[in-house]
């Protein structure tokens, strides 16, 4: 279980085990969807539209994405009716452009790239977690790590693994025309380029340096351009509950790689995060490397615990740990 979803842009609570009849929802409709859930489950909702209003909004012929120019020649592709609340990144140089992160797969990300850009494009995941390579397998060259964790994922993931992600009450609207959830897979994907830290990526004016930054899984990466004072960070930071419990999740690197992230913050403009909101102010990796060693030394108590998992709210993030995450987080030196 989990704590919190975002969905059409407000952080909520996770979905109870009542099962939502698509007839039930009202689509397209995001106050009434707001009116619903309080109505069904009594959720409170923090409203994420602000963010997303200081961005240009950009057209597409899909209405799966939101698309907004949120630096110069970067794109955030959000698909903000899926509780993952996805945002993939198309960064465009001179010659080529590279999409970090494909979404879920539900939409089809490739037509959205093509509107946005006529150079080839190419892919890169700032992790293997399914929200992340969704559409990799529609792209032709595909950068990867090459980690144990990244291959199994790259075999992609079978229906019955993945069939939560598009149940009614995983999402605030119906799926897109021509999906269908009863068929939904996470599709398998061949490597083009194997990458690692230090490895950079030239776009044609732009140069991109890959950060190896393992913890929530073992093949997580942040992505940056030195230049522009731009850092990609995946799911390692985001603005919301972050997740800290699942099996690949390793605490001690984590922590390292918070420490190696913070280390860069004064150099920095903006994050670019995967989920909920596309920037984030770059001392939030400081607060987030004082909420750990907080949380580690036992001077925070717990804000929310259910079961096996515990929450740590620390003000626009929290963290989320189950208790054995806690266990290794404690034993870190």
């Amino acid at each position: 279980m989990c704590f919190f979803v975002v969905c059409c842009g407000k952080i909520q609570p996770m979905p109870s085990d009542r099962k939502i009849d698509y007839l039930e929802l009202p689509a397209n409709d995001l106050d009434a969807v707001e009116a619903f859930y309080t109505a069904t489950f009594g959720w409170t909702f923090t409203d994420y539209g602000p963010e997303y209003r200081a961005f240009e909004r950009i057209d597409v012929g899909q209405d799966w994405f939101e698309v907004y120019r949120v630096a110069d020649d970067v794109y955030a592709i959000y698909e903000p009716f899926q509780f993952q609340e996805i945002i993939s990144y198309l960064i465009v140089g001179s010659h080529t452009a590279l999409l970090f992160d494909s979404g879920m797969g539900i939409g089809r990300m490739r037509d959205v790239t093509a509107e946005l850009t006529s150079l080839p494009v190419r892919v890169l995941a700032s992790h293997s977690h399914l929200d992340h390579v969704g559409g990799h397998a529609d792209f032709d060259y595909v950068y990867a790590l090459d980690t144990a964790f990244s291959r199994t994922r790259a075999r992609g993931l079978a229906h019955e693994r993945v069939r939560e992600e598009v149940a009614p009450q995983a999402l605030c609207r119906p799926l897109p025309d021509g999906q269908d959830a009863s068929t939904y897979v996470t599709r398998p994907f061949s490597p083009t380029q194997i990458v690692a830290d230090g490895s950079t990526i030239d776009l044609g004016g732009r140069t991109l340096e890959v950060l190896h930054i393992p913890g929530h899984t073992p093949d997580s990466i942040a992505l940056h351009d030195a230049a522009a004072g731009l850092l990609w960070t995946g799911d390692t930071y985001y603005e919301g509950p972050v997740w800290l419990f699942a099996p690949e999740t390793d605490m001690d690197a984590y922590v390292a790689s918070i420490d190696r992230l913070a280390a860069l913050s004064g150099s920095l403009s903006d994050l670019l995060p995967a989920h909920n909101t596309p920037r984030a102010a770059p001392g939030r990796l400081v607060e987030m490397q004082q909420a750990l060693r907080d949380v580690a030394g036992g001077d925070v108590a717990a804000t929310r615990t259910e079961g096996e998992m515990l929450e740590y709210d620390r003000g626009g993030f929290s963290l989320i740990l189950s208790r054995a995450a806690l266990g290794q987080l404690q034993d870190t030196p």
